[in-house]
């Protein structure tokens, strides 16, 4: 692989009074890039470095007491470092990450199905977390009506179709670790992989390491490192001998949405590359494909 070069994303601002050149803009940045900055998307600093601290405190914990979480079946928990495989071709048994998953938490239709670490250790965990994950779940659905009006559909397209109806909508704590065995020596802390759902934002601590391809099947492939700014293409995240915090979030559909082709999008000449399938379906068929 060739060795990562530096890239400068485009900026697109939710707050933005011209809804259809932002949309142009997140149109062009799927098209060229797959990955984009957001600003004005509603997340205060404050909040976030709330998230960090509590995440960075549970990350602290002895294994054993982590581990006493460990991710469920339904992806709720804790998961280990090396219990992910992201890059099938990795020589390595897994990614160095460890991270914890927090699903919907029971608001609305869902039942909450998360695991909760002890309210005498982090009092004020499972409040920043739920307020975290229904900021930025706005912020997803604005980012959506954007992608919308970018394929000329309504702006509530997504949710006049029903699939935004309960969304299966997860944060995702992520810790990197700074120092690596001898034996991991040219492992990554996220291997190379592209997201599978509709939409996932990623914070991150500021600490470098992010890295995406633009053009996978390109040889030999060439990886840009992408800087952080205050305020799904293959990506991976490399070691950088520091430890690195970040938080993901991901944005799909219902589980029983059945997701298939535009009519925009396709047509006899140019058919869907793959046959209608329900959401919930697909991500337990790639979640599956990752956690051995």
């Amino acid at each position: 692989m060739a060795g990562a070069g530096s890239l400068d994303l485009p900026v697109v601002d939710l707050a933005s009074p011209d809804l259809h050149a932002a949309a142009a803009a997140v149109r062009q940045a799927c098209v060229e890039h797959g990955f984009f900055y957001v600003t004005n998307h509603g997340v205060v600093a404050g909040l976030l470095d709330a998230v960090f601290a509590e995440s960075s405190g549970f990350f602290s914990l002895p294994m054993e007491e982590k581990m006493a979480l460990r991710r469920s079946s339904n992806h709720r928990g804790y998961t280990p470092p090396y219990a992910e495989k992201l890059d099938a071709a990795s020589q390595f048994k897994g990614d160095l990450k460890e991270s914890f998953y927090i699903g919907p938490t029971g608001d609305g239709e869902h039942v909450d199905l998360n695991q909760w670490p002890s309210e005498d250790l982090f009092p004020s965990w499972k409040k920043t977390m739920k307020l975290y994950q229904s900021t930025v779940l706005d912020a997803g659905k604005r980012i959506l009506s954007l992608i919308a009006l970018s394929l000329d559909l309504d702006a509530e397209f997504f949710q006049k179709i029903g699939a935004l109806n309960c969304p299966s909508a997860f944060v995702r704590l992520l810790h990197y670790p700074g120092e690596v065995n001898e034996s991991d020596s040219g492992n990554y802390g996220a291997s190379a992989h592209s997201d599978y759902g509709m939409i996932t934002l990623l914070a991150t601590d500021g600490t470098p390491g992010l890295q995406i391809c633009r053009e996978k099947d390109r040889h030999p492939q060439v990886w840009e490192d992408v800087h952080h700014i205050d305020g799904s293409t293959l990506h991976r995240v490399v070691a950088v001998g520091k430890e690195r915090y970040s938080v993901a979030f991901f944005l799909d559909p219902n589980p029983d949405f059945v997701v298939q082709c535009f009519e925009s999008c396709c047509s006899e000449a140019n058919p869907p590359r793959f046959p209608p399938i329900r959401s919930g379906d697909y991500l337990k068929e790639r979640l599956s494909a990752t956690y051995k």
